[in-house]
């Protein structure tokens, strides 16, 4: 398996994010493509060919580009067709860095496939999908709200070019998921993972969880109330079976640091790559 990182977790310029990365013994770095420097709209023929040297010259890849686009995701039908686009012009970014996947939430899948808002987001995420596979990149629904029975079915009924990112602290924090048991499911659809921990502290319908989020992001919820997210190694993420999962299913990819909270993002990360070597990965 390949270490990666997301840049934006450095909270600093993504010039350094990058150096520090390489400093830190990574093999890549996601990087977040909907806002800022990265997005589509912003960057130039010359910036593009900045950031390719960067990479180059550190010898790092692009493991994944973000393309959480925030709010609702899919699940409101006016909105798809901006966002089915914007996603396209993403995945156009990820084809030309490299990058084989997406990762993006995508809303809060309904476990009843009748739910009219399930056919809606089916809809939007297949064209997404379809469109990726022509270029060689997966789009990939990173596991947050759902159970993994319920992904299963929804990437099931895709058309292809739908994969899934991951989280093992998602599932844990919100869902109460068990991550391994997830990767046994999802196994065929497993294109990138991020490495982040987690404790539950409340059972809460997940729905109210990420419907705070999308009208009032991490503020629009106590999150304090209901979960922590934690260092690697530090929370309830069964990391061994977690990692035993993976090797037993062949996934060979990578493993991609994330730490959202916390005073010193950095520090935490450079522990979470210690943690990744002293665990044998």
């Amino acid at each position: 398996m390949k270490f990666g990182v997301i840049t934006d977790c450095f909270k600093k310029p993504l010039d350094e994010c990058i150096v520090s990365a390489a400093k830190m013994g990574f093999d890549g770095v996601q990087i977040y493509a909907t806002y800022g420097d990265f997005s589509p709209e912003k960057l130039t023929d010359e910036d593009k060919a900045h950031y390719k040297k960067l990479l180059k010259d550190n010898n790092l890849e692009v493991s994944a580009l973000c393309g959480d686009l925030g709010g609702h995701g899919f699940e409101i039908e006016a909105d798809n067709a901006e966002r089915v686009e914007k996603t396209k012009r993403i995945i156009d970014l990820a084809a030309e860095f490299g990058a084989k996947a997406v990762t993006t939430h995508i809303g809060v899948i309904p476990a009843d496939k009748s739910d009219p808002q399930y056919g809606v987001m089916l809809r939007a995420l297949t064209a997404c999908g379809k469109y990726a596979l022509k270029k060689g990149v997966k789009l990939a629904i990173e596991t947050g709200p759902e159970i993994a029975p319920t992904l299963y079915a929804f990437v099931s009924d895709t058309e292809g070019g739908v994969g899934v990112n991951l989280d093992p602290a998602n599932f844990v924090m919100v869902s109460g998921q068990d991550p391994a048991e997830a990767v046994y499911l999802l196994k065929d659809f497993i294109v990138h993972t991020h490495l982040k921990d987690g404790r539950r502290l409340r059972k809460i319908d997940p729905k109210i969880i990420y419907n705070s989020f999308a009208e009032g992001g991490i503020e629009g919820l106590n999150a304090a109330d209901y979960f922590i997210e934690t260092p690697v190694g530090e929370g309830d993420v069964d990391f061994e079976k977690y990692f035993a999962a993976l090797k037993d299913i062949g996934y060979d990819g990578y493993l991609t640091v994330e730490r959202e909270t916390g005073d010193d993002p950095e520090a935490d990360i450079a522990k979470a790559m210690r943690f990744l070597r002293a665990a044998g990965v």
